[in-house]
């Protein structure tokens, strides 16, 4: 059983698999969906969904469905990113966004085969242009709603430091580090490391890790390689910090 597990899936197989926990996920998380969406709905009224084009395996673009976070009123043509006490998060967006569960309507992209339950997260088109050299390799898998960089940076806006410009830090430090541990992981991926990324994102999205004090342990790493890639991840806040230092020495 374990040297099935250890074996690497056919994209017919890991496809099949998407499909049936796509379809698990949706009927599991069914009920907590239409809490959700009644919550939006009579604190700040439609639209529910937020969508937004997004960059997909090969490159190809594709809509990328989100339960919506921010005030009706904040514009679309903003920051492309979401950071710690962002005054365009509603109060229901802000507990979307710390607990993730915004993320649940992407099951419906998966059956779409836009995404796959494990996989990098997909860019938007504001970071199309990041995507050069040696991280280009990222577009040959088919982006996901659980994966390895997705469990690094659980607490990703709160990485910004205070006075940065966040587009910036993104560019130089937090898009080059996600790109090395996907690149680590997607190139020795096996369903039993895939099993134990959903488990470790259940994990970190529930908060057991924090409880259990186990905040800084490495999301299981498959391999040696791997651990040396989180490990780089998890001095992201220092490199992001002389990101600032240098844009303030800029301006």
């Amino acid at each position: 059983m374990t040297d099935r597990l250890s074996c690497r899936a056919s994209p017919a197989g890991s496809r099949a698999l998407d499909i049936v926990l796509a379809c698990v996920g949706l009927l599991l998380a069914g009920p907590l969906m239409l809490v959700i969406a009644l919550a939006i709905l009579v604190e700040s009224g439609r639209p529910i969904f937020y969508a937004q084009t997004r960059l997909g395996q090969g490159g190809q673009h594709f809509r990328l469905y989100k339960f919506r976070k921010f005030k009706p009123s904040a514009s679309e043509a903003g920051r492309p990113l979401t950071v710690q006490g962002d005054d365009r998060l509603s109060r229901i967006g802000r507990f979307l966004a710390s607990s993730k569960l915004d993320e649940l309507p992407q099951f419906y992209n998966v059956l779409k085969g836009d995404m796959s339950i494990v996989g990098p997260r997909p860019e938007s088109l504001a970071f199309a242009d990041c995507f050069s050299g040696e991280t280009m390799a990222v577009l040959d898998y088919r982006p996901g709603i659980f994966g390895p960089s997705q469990i690094a940076f659980r607490d990703e806006g709160a990485l910004y430091p205070p006075g940065a410009e966040p587009t910036q830090v993104y560019r130089e430090v937090l898009f080059p580090t996600k790109a090395r541990i996907d690149l680590a992981y997607y190139a020795h991926r096996t369903l039993l490391t895939d099993c134990t990324v959903i488990a470790r994102s259940v994990v970190a999205v529930v908060g057991i890790d924090r409880m259990l004090g186990a905040r800084n342990v490495d999301p299981a790493p498959p391999t040696a390689s791997l651990g040396l890639s989180w490990q780089a991840a998890g001095g992201v806040h220092a490199m992001a910090s002389g990101a600032a230092s240098r844009s303030e020495g800029r301006g």
